[in-house]
């Protein structure tokens, strides 16, 4: 359960900077070389290299060599442990809001 926790913790981590989101959004769409993902941002190389590094450090992407490039592809993993966790949160505010809508229903029904 902690190793869970700490691995959910690095992924929302990761994912609190909008940089680092539209990196996610752009690689899940087709791999990238750190160049290309570079050129996206007016950011230095430095900066994305540490974007970079925080995402993999979480697990969310990895980076593999291409001739004499970096190619950075999306790993869905965290993601999907991420998902599950708010799923969870997603079910719990849908049963409580269900109750609440039967339990108002029954109130207005005894009221009439």
């Amino acid at each position: 359960m902690v190793e869970r926790s700490l691995i959910l913790d690095k992924t929302f981590m990761s994912l609190a900077d909008p940089t680092r989101r539209d990196i996610l959004r752009r690689i899940g769409a087709t791999e990238l070389s750190i160049g290309e993902i570079a050129r996206n941002y007016q950011l230095t190389f430095g900066a994305i290299s540490k974007h970079l590094k925080v995402l993999e450090n979480a697990d969310l992407i990895i980076k593999k060599k291409r001739g004499k490039e970096q190619i950075v592809s999306l790993t869905p993993r965290a993601l999907i442990d991420a998902h599950e966790y708010i799923e969870w949160f997603e079910q719990f505010w849908t049963d409580k809001v269900n109750s609440l809508a039967l339990y108002l229903k029954e109130e207005i029904s005894d009221g009439k």
